[in-house]
């Protein structure tokens, strides 16, 4: 696998060699901080130096000193191949741009104010932390970061506010602590930014950074609610933790320099977590800029939590795989935005929607077509009622049939009510199946699911005169069941390494309610003159900062956890059933979800703030993995800034032997009939002082599962046991390529905590 990726890098460099050597790319360098020679005063000198003989003229963008060392800068591709000739270059790693991944939630997850024992009132609602957001920036005016009633800013807080013409120093409060933007990245590949479309400061022009920002920590905010949906009181998870923003996303992207900028600063500033919503392609973790920043952050002792990505429900696509992120799926929770189309033939098809009026007539039903349909367009892009494929005079006064792809759902709803149309039906296709994400649209419109919309498709064509309305219900709470895994949450196998199991955990991601800027519609779409001090935006990114909030208070409670710790007492006491107990489900297919879909489950932050044993991981376990997973030393130092003995590591165990909270192996079926491995733990009791936790085996089906000591007795808190699970297998038939997975759990128990794991065997039929 390494080799592959160092020839993938190999192309990058030649295919970029083959352009006009003015076309340069953005590589972050990465140097042997030690090797600096005096002459120079600073490190950016010495940089600077070394470029000096490249065959253009470059300058630096950024400088990193704290979670990596070195620099970043525009070079050519054969520059870029010159400087790994450098004898104090480490590696060069091309630029990657990433992406964001776009009330009740507190409530659900069993967080009251009213509670006079429990985790919010335990870490006195994370006063004394700091989640660092790396986002889009913020909106510092909205209610959600009022510092009323919240103590003097940590002593510890390094932080700056950095003032601009339209972000004034006094935007930061004792709430907002800090506020910085990086942009060198941006404007290295995209030139100077156009300041009439975003803002050259932290100020939010896109409102996901404002939205997760408040997920994770925003104040409590009454009424709340967005055109009369979701009314309530607003919280983020932590409502007293301080706020950090790090804008790094700018209209065309996020860019891998910038991000690592955030990072660099945002550890040194003193932030508790970092909370990342953004993500891309996953690749080795050397040439991954978010996973090296990540474990600076986390050598640091700093909790990084990060969203797993909304490429679901297919197999094979979560991203942010790095064993030391906590990577974040999406769930439900139990509200509802229902917006059903009545049919003419009397069907009603479920749907739902955020739309705040005008409405429909009422009692009136619309001429109803589908986009697909219609005569003159191409058929394809009518369908997806893309921009000039829709013809007004076919479309004036009706309700249009939209499938959903390409475009964003409420950009169809713009086209459909710049040709005329009265409303708008978007229609699921069959790989997004029946999950739905509640929009707020400029027109009467709303979601429906893939068999829905085979159902009013099927209508169209049969009816002469086919006709519709969308009667909108409002807000429903008490929705059973509820959580179920979000059908656009990424889901695993990890594709980078299996024996980690990724996603980690799942938290609510879908339709959240959240601060929303100024000057932005609900919609997103720039005609959108509506304003609203909150909005629902769904997406893994939005489950990610709930985690991130809640590592918060954990930290806050329990100040001595590490990142690991923190993250494992989320495992390990995270829940797979319902609110009806049935097993949770996958709301793309209406079927029971998998440890691939949820991985260790979801959050349960009451049983997390007391777990009984975690997981502890060092910085040197991490290395180990990386020396079993074939990482080169030069590659581990990219990644770790240390050195390794990978002899020792290789000797000491195997990849799946990290002291992770979940047990995955795959077995490869090279005609072996029988099977077999085994995985080295060690739990930390962070429970009573004397206890005593006895196994609970369930093995996945065909296999034979052991584990040795059968009962662990610990006298103290914080003493460590380790045991051995012995996993013994079968070969079964499977067709070349083919791959059969089964799960079960281990379970130590007290009689009073349950620590549990899931454990994943997997058996692949190669080629």
């Amino acid at each position: 696998m390494a080799l592959f990726f160092f020839f993938l890098f190999l192309l990058i460099l030649s295919s970029a060699s083959s352009m006009n050597d003015q076309n340069s790319l953005t590589y972050i360098v990465h140097v042997d901080h030690e090797a600096k020679p005096s002459i120079f005063p600073t490190h950016r000198h010495w940089y600077t130096s070394s470029l000096a003989s490249l065959t253009s003229t470059p300058s630096i963008i950024h400088t990193y000193d704290t979670v990596f060392h070195g620099f970043s800068a525009r070079l050519t591709a054969q520059d870029a191949t010159h400087l790994l000739t450098h004898p104090h270059v480490i590696s060069v790693i091309p630029e990657q741009v990433r992406h964001v991944h776009t009330t009740r939630s507190p409530e659900f997850l069993g967080l009251r104010s009213t509670d006079k024992a429990g985790l919010l009132e335990e870490s006195d609602f994370g006063s004394d932390l700091v989640i660092g957001v790396i986002d889009t920036g913020i909106w510092p005016e909205r209610p959600s970061f009022d510092d009323r009633g919240l103590g003097p800013v940590p002593a510890k807080w390094k932080g700056q506010c950095v003032p601009s013409q339209d972000f004034p120093a006094t935007a930061c409060n004792r709430k907002l602590v800090g506020a910085r933007f990086f942009c060198g990245g941006y404007e290295a590949t995209n030139g100077k930014m156009n300041e009439t479309t975003e803002f050259r400061s932290p100020r939010d022009s896109d409102g996901h950074g404002t939205h997760t920002a408040s997920i994770s920590a925003g104040r409590y905010v009454f009424p709340a609610s967005i055109l009369g949906y979701a009314r309530g009181v607003a919280s983020g998870m932590a409502p007293k933790a301080r706020l950090a923003a790090y804008k790094v996303c700018w209209n065309s992207g996020c860019y891998d320099s910038d991000i690592l900028a955030a990072f660099d600063t945002a550890v040194a500033d003193g932030v508790d977590v970092v909370s990342l919503s953004v993500g891309g392609v996953v690749v080795p973790c050397h040439l991954d800029a978010i996973a090296i920043g990540a474990f600076g952050a986390i050598d640091r002792g700093v909790f990084v939590s990060a969203s797993a990505g909304n490429g679901g429900p297919g197999a094979l696509t979560v991203t942010n795989v790095a064993p030391w992120m906590t990577t974040v799926g999406a769930g439900t929770i139990d509200r509802d935005f229902p917006a059903n189309v009545k049919l003419g033939n009397g069907k009603t098809v479920p749907g739902v929607s955020v739309y705040g009026g005008p409405d429909l007539e009422p009692g009136r039903m619309y001429p109803l077509v589908y986009g697909g349909s219609l005569l003159g367009g191409d058929g394809y892009s009518s369908s997806l009622c893309i921009e000039g494929s829709l013809d007004p005079s076919l479309v004036k006064g009706k309700i249009v049939l939209c499938d959903r792809g390409i475009n964003s759902r409420a950009t169809k709803g713009e086209i459909v009510r710049r040709n005329g149309g009265s409303g708008m039906i978007i229609a699921n296709g069959v790989f997004d199946g029946e999950g739905l994400v509640a929009d707020c649209h400029v027109l009467p419109a709303t979601s429906v699911g893939a068999s829905g919309g085979d159902e009013i498709r099927r209508y169209i064509s049969e009816s002469k005169q086919p006709t519709a309305t969308i009667v909108f219900k409002g807000t429903r709470l008490g929705i059973r069941p509820a959580p179920v895994v979000a059908s656009f949450s990424a889901r695993g196998p990890n594709p980078e390494s299996p024996e980690i199991l990724k996603p980690d955990v799942i938290a609510p991601g879908l339709n959240i309610l959240a601060a929303w800027p100024d000057r932005i519609g609900p919609s997103g779409v720039p005609s959108d003159n509506r304003r609203t001090e909150f909005n629902i935006l769904s997406g893994t990114s939005m489950a990610c900062p709930h985690v991130s909030g809640l590592a918060a208070l954990l930290k806050a409670a329990h100040p001595d956890w590490s990142p690991a710790a923190i993250r494992s007492a989320l495992m390990t006491t995270a829940y797979t059933v319902d609110n009806r107990d049935e097993p949770m489900l996958d709301e793309s297919t209406g079927n029971t979800s998998s440890v691939m879909d949820y991985g260790s489950g979801h959050v349960h932050p009451t049983k997390a703030m007391d777990p009984g044993l975690v997981y502890d991981i060092t910085s040197y376990d991490y290395i180990n993995f990386l020396c079993n997973s074939n990482y080169t030393g030069a590659n581990i130092v990219t990644i770790t800034r240390r050195k390794a003995d990978c002899d020792g590591a290789r000797r000491a165990g195997h990849v799946g032997n990290l002291n992770y909270p979940s047990f995955s192996v795959v077995f490869q079926q090279y005609g072996e009939s029988k099977m077999s491995t085994h995985f080295i733990r060690t739990v930390t009791n962070v429970g009573d002082s004397d206890s005593v936790y006895e196994v609970k085996i369930r093995p996945p089906r065909g296999t034979n599962v052991t584990v040795a000591p059968e009962k662990l007795s610990f006298r103290r808190v914080g003493q460590k046991l380790s045991f051995v699970v012995r996993v013994k297998t079968t070969e079964v038939t499977l067709s070349p390529g083919a791959t059969s997975v089964e799960t079960g759990h281990i379970v130590w128990s007290d009689g009073k905590r349950n620590v549990t794991s899931p454990l994943v065997v997997t058996l692949q039929q190669p080629l």
